[in-house]
């Protein structure tokens, strides 16, 4: 692969160091990750999922979910290309190409709920969310040489009356220099999204270790087992500052695919 994403991670670098002043002065923003089926405990963060809503161990909402860099692949127009205005954008299952090419990325099968949430922890009705990862390789359709006239692995979903929403994709490689993690931008409306306007929050969701290297262990991830053992969440340069509040639930196996979830708050 010819691109270097390291020079990405560098570019990325006063968006994460502006993150880490604003989680200083609110004392560590950010939400516990539930799965999204209803009448779910999780101890990790005291948070308790009913029916679609979530709150502390005291009843409060929420807090909203860490801002972070959409780093130097994003496809939103802001660094080159824009798949958002782009007709076909808005779909569920990502995995292949749409417009020109129809080529399908390769990987084990992997669905991600969401779960959108206002600031006062009730279902973001309407929201919208622009979902986008690496492929296989680690490359970025739009931007990677092997992959530039692709536009797979990115997409749009609006949350329906219970704030969810899924994406049908497969599971991203990792890559030199950063562990294993998918983007995402929140817009209030379809309608802001597809005309890449005005986004509420732009945030990642990490992938637990353990499911990494159950994937990376099948045929086509090989060079992400070695990146891997490279890149600790304590050295990621986005997650180091913690990952407890961005850390995907997962559920499945290599065989029938996985899924993950994640529950989150925004401001409304």
């Amino acid at each position: 692969m010819t691109d270097n994403h390291d020079r990405g991670l560098q570019f990325d670098l006063a968006t994460l160091f502006g993150r880490r002043r604003a989680l200083s002065l609110l004392g560590g923003a950010g939400l516990t990750l539930v799965a999204c089926a209803p009448s779910t405990t999780t101890t990790a963060g005291s948070t308790t999922t009913t029916a679609g809503s979530s709150t502390t161990a005291d009843g409060s909402p929420l807090e909203t979910i860490p801002e972070e860099t959409a780093g130097p692949y994003p496809g939103d127009g802001s660094n080159g290309p824009n798949a958002l205005t782009q007709s076909g954008i808005v779909r569920s299952d990502i995995r292949s190409s749409f417009g020109s090419s129809s080529r399908t990325a390769e990987g084990v099968r992997l669905t991600i709920d969401l779960t959108v949430q206002n600031d006062d922890g009730k279902p973001f009705a309407g929201a919208a969310v622009y979902l986008w990862h690496c492929d296989i390789n680690g490359d970025y359709s739009m931007y990677s040489d092997r992959v530039k006239n692709e536009n797979f692995l990115r997409g749009v979903q609006e949350a329906d009356a219970s704030g969810k929403l899924t994406f049908v994709s497969v599971f991203p490689g990792a890559y030199a220099g950063r562990w294993p993690h998918i983007h995402f931008e929140v817009y209030p409306s379809l309608a802001e999204a597809t005309k890449a306007g005005n986004k509420i929050t732009t945030s990642q969701l990490a992938l637990p270790e353990t499911t990494c290297k159950e994937v990376y262990g099948t045929a086509g991830y090989t060079q992400s087992v070695q990146n891997m053992s490279r890149t600790s969440l304590k050295q990621d340069m986005v997650f180091r500052d913690g990952v407890d509040h961005q850390m995907a639930t997962m559920s499945g196996d290599v065989r029938s695919g996985y899924t993950a979830s994640l529950t989150f708050s925004v401001e409304g």
